[in-house]
Protein backbone atom coordinates (compact mmCIF):
# COMPACT_ATOMS: atom_id res chain seq x y z
CA UNK A 1 0.00 0.00 0.00
CA UNK A 2 1.40 3.41 -0.91
CA UNK A 3 0.62 6.86 0.36
CA UNK A 4 -0.59 8.91 -2.62
CA UNK A 5 0.91 12.23 -1.48
CA UNK A 6 4.52 11.20 -0.87
CA UNK A 7 4.64 7.86 -2.74
CA UNK A 8 6.18 6.12 0.28
CA UNK A 9 5.18 2.64 1.27
CA UNK A 10 3.03 2.70 4.40
CA UNK A 11 4.61 0.52 7.05
CA UNK A 12 1.64 0.27 9.41
CA UNK A 13 -0.02 2.39 12.02
CA UNK A 14 0.90 3.66 15.47
CA UNK A 15 -0.97 5.38 18.27
CA UNK A 16 0.63 8.27 20.14
CA UNK A 17 -0.88 8.88 23.57
CA UNK A 18 -0.62 12.54 24.58
CA UNK A 19 -0.81 15.68 22.52
CA UNK A 20 1.90 17.68 24.25
CA UNK A 21 5.11 18.84 22.64
CA UNK A 22 6.76 15.42 22.88
CA UNK A 23 3.66 13.62 21.58
CA UNK A 24 3.33 15.94 18.62
CA UNK A 25 7.02 15.55 17.75
CA UNK A 26 6.77 11.76 18.04
CA UNK A 27 3.70 11.76 15.79
CA UNK A 28 5.47 13.89 13.18
CA UNK A 29 8.57 11.69 13.25
CA UNK A 30 6.54 8.51 12.87
CA UNK A 31 4.43 9.99 10.07
CA UNK A 32 7.57 11.07 8.22
CA UNK A 33 8.91 7.53 8.63
CA UNK A 34 5.94 6.10 6.77
CA UNK A 35 3.44 5.17 9.49
CA UNK A 36 -0.18 6.19 9.81
CA UNK A 37 -0.45 7.99 13.14
CA UNK A 38 -3.40 8.16 15.51
CA UNK A 39 -2.97 10.74 18.28
CA UNK A 40 -5.02 10.43 21.47
CA UNK A 41 -5.38 13.33 23.92
CA UNK A 42 -7.67 13.38 26.95
CA UNK A 43 -8.15 17.16 27.04
CA UNK A 44 -10.05 19.13 24.39
CA UNK A 45 -6.90 20.98 23.27
CA UNK A 46 -3.40 19.88 22.28
CA UNK A 47 -0.13 21.43 23.34
CA UNK A 48 0.11 20.19 26.92
CA UNK A 49 1.66 22.50 29.50
CA UNK A 50 3.47 24.45 26.78
CA UNK A 51 0.15 25.82 25.49
CA UNK A 52 -0.51 27.33 28.93
CA UNK A 53 2.78 29.24 29.10
CA UNK A 54 3.15 32.86 28.11
CA UNK A 55 6.96 32.99 27.84
CA UNK A 56 9.59 30.30 27.46
CA UNK A 57 12.91 29.88 29.26
CA UNK A 58 15.75 30.89 28.71
CA UNK A 59 15.09 33.29 25.82
CA UNK A 60 11.82 34.71 27.19
CA UNK A 61 10.27 34.28 23.73
CA UNK A 62 6.53 34.17 23.28
CA UNK A 63 5.44 30.52 23.31
CA UNK A 64 2.43 31.16 21.09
Amino acid sequence: MEDKQTKKAVLGSVMVVGGGIAGMQAALDMANSGYYVYMVERSPAIGGAMAQLDKTFPTNDCSM
